[in-house]
């Protein structure tokens, strides 16, 4: 006979997703000092292949975040002398809180991100 019940997934250390937390808020703090965007991407590099489970799809959600972040913001920058250039960084800017406001819940819950390949949210 199998022991057929369900077991809950295994939980992070306490400490394992402070790292993805403080990038989240350097994320956060990068609208006003947009330097610390890269810092936080740095710090998710060198922590992803060292974290848990849990905490390295969070790391590769904040890597995501910001390239596909820069991509979207270059297109953004390049198309300023058409109208629509304005609607896509504002729309970017949108995608990005979205992105990070969704990991850092999902970190103060202990929850992995569940597609980090998307390119959406």
């Amino acid at each position: 006979m199998t022991d057929t019940s369900i077991q809950p997934a295994p939980q992070p250390a306490a400490g394992d997703l402070d790292g993805v937390k403080l990038v989240y808020i350097l994320y956060f703090v990068s609208f006003v000092l947009a330097i610390t965007a890269l810092g936080g991407l740095i710090y998710a590099y060198l922590k992803r292949g060292s974290a848990s489970a849990v905490a390295a799809s969070h790391y590769t959600w904040q890597i995501r975040t910001f390239w596909i972040g820069l991509l979207y913001s270059l297109l953004g920058a390049l198309s300023l002398f058409f109208v629509i250039g304005w609607f896509i960084l504002l729309a970017t800017v949108v995608w990005f809180l979205v992105r990070s406001i969704k990991g850092f819940i999902a970190a103060g819950e202990g929850r992995p991100i569940q597609n980090v390949d998307t390119w959406f949210w």
